[in-house]
């Protein structure tokens, strides 16, 4: 029932008489104008959601408080109504902003009058009606204001106001239940450069409770069981908590330090993973890539890796298969560059905004979500969010009594929208910012209201069909100027080519595998998240730079830090050259397959002959070596020196690293020259030693002693 203001009155004249005596620093409200803020109004409940009996009582209450330095005085807080229901949503859209012409046939219901307000005071109000006192009578959202006003203000200009709705739909009544489908983003920006060095330590504080991640993981865990929730998840976010969960790196301006494993990142996964486990889920190409600016700057392989990697890194963290078909570009824009490397990389279903793929003229009634697009593989289905649904399901609602008024008009909306003059069920798609920070108890709430209003029905992206609801004609998909304006910078998008080109060296001498080494890191520095941050993002380019150019580093030629000269005896031979791994041992991600290029600078003086590595590829695994005999032929024969060039390539012929120059010094001597010299020697070295051992039978003869001359008997007796 309506109250009546006569007892208030009276009541509150008394109250004003004792404030007179209380409070002598009083001030009408026309004199607040100096003071540092405005008063505030707020709307705290309204209840019920939907009223649907002529006599359901209805309540609005909330409060009033002074914000300034003086008090104020001699107020009236009234509700102001109109009993004709809005006939189309842009009517709603100019009335609650304030906007001309507001709704007509305005009543004022009866008025509140709050004793003197003290500094910071804060003055209760409520209103209590019912929909047969309104004359309401009809399905329908009427318009709902609370004022608070000077009654001796000569402009009429109230001090404060909220605008509201009240939605009414009779029992008897009976509508098509129109399809609503949330899509709800875990999306983040990119935290590591390689796959363990984080360059921000922000992560783990985003994970925390009442946090934005955490909050995240709070509506996932609190709308478990919800209908018509399709969660959209960016597998580069889950691979960064999945890798701060381990011993990582973190190098920042001012430091770099070894970290160990985190352990509320794993707890975060662990229960991100057990929220999802059931409800609909789809993923992002790996790390969210901006398609468009790709597209257009030539960059078209990576969008496919992406995909591909979204597959294996889902399924790695949340334990399930995730979908990778749907795809929800950057704010919803994309142009047929775009659409058609998603249409290759398997994407049949795209979710666009209204901006991008607008109806084909005006329309009187909600066009259904449902239509289709061509691509280059064929139609892909387009997913086309309402713009409204989608700024009140992420808006912000840090203000005090925010996030009851857009639950109000989320329920005034959807009302609309099933009060339109159809006879076919529509579907409509509400989608927030991709990496909004949402407060868990508004979204919820939101979740919960959905799924209790009579004119609605929550679906899920996945149970959403061409053709079922009312088609509606689109104009062709319209990607303006300042949309190209706001892809990653051209600058930005070639640094990071020259990065990719390097990194596909490494990928094409490593064996086989399903994502490329340095493939993640390529995505997550192509992410969207990128988008006017080029200063930002630099920093990773340059270290992921760094870790490819450290990689390729460690396939080396050996040996030519002693000696760069080799030395060729004869006309002809061979010169070892040793190609080392310097990769890992034991892992079969660091075995790799090269070929070798040698080359003369003088081929004239010095040919090079076939040699294995030359034609064939040579396999090496991580911390071995290999030694590549190379035969090589003298073409004069005077010695001299001559340079050498090698060069490790992957096996189609690209440069890998740089060539090392190696010095090969020839004799100028041949085989048989040597052959010769060496049999002179031979007659020489045995003339020599017959000629001694002449000299030495000589010297014996010539050096013998004599035998004495033996006396007779008679002469040595005559002695």
């Amino acid at each position: 029932m309506i109250n009546k203001a006569a007892p208030l009155a009276l009541l509150t004249t008394m109250l004003l008489l004792l404030a007179a005596v209380v409070l002598p620093a009083t001030v009408n409200a026309r004199t607040i104008t100096g003071s540092r803020q405005g008063p505030q109004l707020v709307v705290e409940a309204i209840s019920p959601d939907v009223p649907r009996e002529p006599t359901s009582e209805i309540t609005l209450s909330g409060s009033f408080t002074n914000t300034g330095t003086e008090a104020l005085a001699n107020l009236q807080i009234r509700m102001r109504y109109s009993s004709q229901p809005f006939t189309q949503r842009a009517d709603m859209q100019t009335y609650q902003n304030g906007e001309a012409p507001q709704p007509t046939a305005w009543r004022d219901q009866s008025y509140l009058q709050p004793p003197v307000i003290a500094p910071s005071g804060k003055a209760p109000w409520k209103f209590t009606f019912t929909p047969q006192e309104l004359g309401i009578s009809r399905f329908g959202v009427y318009p709902v204001a609370i004022e608070v006003r000077d009654p001796r203000d000569p402009a009429g200009q109230p001090l404060a106001v909220q605008r509201t709705f009240v939605s009414y739909m009779p029992r008897d009544v009976r509508v098509p239940r129109t399809r609503l489908a949330m899509v709800l983003p875990i999306i983040d920006q990119p935290r590591r450069a390689d796959d363990r060095t984080f360059l921000s330590d922000s992560l783990p504080a985003s994970l925390a409770t009442g946090k934005r991640l955490g909050n995240l993981l709070k509506i996932a865990q609190d709308t478990t069981s919800s209908r018509g929730l399709t969660w959209v998840v960016d597998p580069a976010l889950l691979d960064d908590v999945q890798a701060l969960g381990k011993a990582h790196m973190i190098e920042t301006k001012e430091k770099s330090e070894n970290r160990p494993a985190n352990a509320v990142a794993t707890t975060w996964l662990g229960n991100l993973s057990t929220a999802l486990a059931k409800p609909p889920v789809v993923a992002t190409p790996y790390g969210d890539p901006d398609v468009t600016a790709l597209a257009h700057n030539g960059v078209d392989d990576i969008v496919g890796t992406g995909i591909a990697a979204a597959r294996i890194v889902t399924m790695e963290t949340l334990g399930r298969d995730v979908p990778t078909d749907v795809n929800w570009p950057v704010n919803g824009l994309i142009d047929y560059d775009g659409l058609d490397l998603l249409a290759t990389g398997g994407v049949r279903t795209v979710l666009l905004d209204t901006l991008n793929l607008p109806p084909a003229g005006p329309t009187a009634t909600t066009p259904d979500a449902s239509a289709t697009v061509e691509s280059v593989n064929g139609p892909v289905t387009a997913l086309v969010t309402d713009t409204v649904l989608s700024e009140i399901l992420g808006a912000e609602t840090s203000v005090p009594g925010a996030a009851l008024l857009n639950r109000q008009r989320f329920i005034a909306e959807t009302a609309m929208i099933s009060s339109e003059p159809v006879t076919t069920a529509r579907t409509v798609i509400a989608a927030p910012p991709r990496r909004w920070d949402p407060d868990p108890a508004y979204v919820t709430g939101l979740v919960k209201t959905a799924a209790s209003l009579p004119w609605l029905s929550p679906t899920t992206l996945g149970a959403i069909k061409p053709g079922r609801g009312v088609p509606t004609p689109r104009a062709d998909i319209t990607y303006t100027d300042q949309d190209w304006r706001k892809e990653l910078s051209k600058p930005y998008v070639t640094s990071v080519k020259r990065v990719g080109a390097r990194a596909d060296l490494t990928a094409a001498v490593t064996t086989d595998q399903d994502i490329d080494v340095f493939d993640l890191a390529l995505l997550r520095l192509t992410s969207s998240a990128w988008r006017g941050r080029d200063d930002t993002a630099k920093p990773y380019v340059k270290r992921v730079g760094s870790a490819v150019d450290e990689r390729i580093g460690k396939i080396s030629i050996t040996g030519t830090e002693q000696s760069q000269i080799r030395t060729l005896a004869g006309k002809n031979g061979e010169v070892p050259i040793t190609v080392h791994n310097g990769l890992g041992q034991d892992v079969d991600a660091n075995q790799v397959t090269v070929r070798l290029k040698v080359t003369s600078d003088q081929p004239g003086m010095l040919r090079i002959e076939d040699y294995e590595a030359q034609n064939e590829s040579i396999t090496i695994r991580g911390g071995q070596n290999r030694t590549i005999r190379v035969p090589m032929t003298a073409t004069t024969t005077s010695g001299g020196q001559t340079t050498v060039a090698v060069q490790l390539t992957t096996e189609d012929g690209r440069k890998y690293g740089k060539p090392v120059e190696l010095t090969v010094r020839t004799t100028g001597y041949t085989g048989i020259a040597l052959v010769i010299v060496g049999g002179a020697l031979l007659v020489m070295l045995a003339a020599v030693i017959m000629r001694v051992l002449r000299r030495r039978g000589t010297r014996r003869t010539a050096v013998a002693p004599v035998p004495p001359v033996r006396q007779s008997a008679s002469a040595s007796t005559e002695s």
